[in-house]
């Protein structure tokens, strides 16, 4: 599946009555990023993109669920997971529309050196993980921490926070955000 990102960021921005120049503005960014991204010239990193949808707003999730509206799936097999990573991190999604959900589940998927992004996150509600593979950082405000194999992760997201690869592998997590964020 070939995703028009740029054209699907014109069209939630234009819904909204936003210019490129008024969007960059609210989530911190370069008109020429906005216009670079619109124009599939340029991907932005999954943390970049987090902050363009927060000015919006739209939730990811929303961002990359599909237009027409599918009936409620209760199992769900590998390739049913939906990407909504880039770049050298997969988030890959337990359930496409999650409007009016509670909860969100990613199978996550660092390279090596990948990460969330430079901006250290930030939104409302809880996360958690467990690495079940590889080395993973994880910042949160001040503190500071390389989890490992069977290692988890649980804070209040409205802390800054931030996810970075630095094993010498590949880095898997299974992670949980309340409420959906991405």
């Amino acid at each position: 599946m070939t995703l028009d990102l740029g054209g699907k960021l014109r069209r939630f921005r234009e819904a909204r009555g936003l210019s490129q120049r008024e969007l960059a503005r609210r989530a911190g960014i370069s008109n020429a990023t906005v216009s670079q991204i619109e124009s599939n010239t340029i991907s932005p990193s999954v943390g970049a993109l987090k902050r363009i949808l927060d000015a919006l707003p739209v939730p990811m999730a929303d961002f990359f669920a599909e237009d027409q509206p599918a009936a409620e799936q209760i199992f769900f097999k590998a390739d049913d997971l939906m990407e909504i990573g880039r770049g050298g991190v997969s988030y890959r999604q337990v359930g496409r529309d999650l409007s009016g959900k509670a909860l969100q589940i990613l199978s996550e998927r660092y390279e090596v050196g990948g990460s969330s992004g430079r901006i250290h996150l930030r939104h409302e509600g809880e996360e958690g993980g467990i690495v079940l593979r590889g080395q993973l950082e994880v910042i949160v405000g001040d503190k500071r921490q390389v989890l490992g194999p069977g290692e988890a992760y649980y804070f209040k997201s409205n802390e800054p926070h931030r996810f970075r690869n630095v094993g010498d592998d590949i880095c898997e997590v299974i992670s949980v955000c309340t409420p959906p964020s991405f």
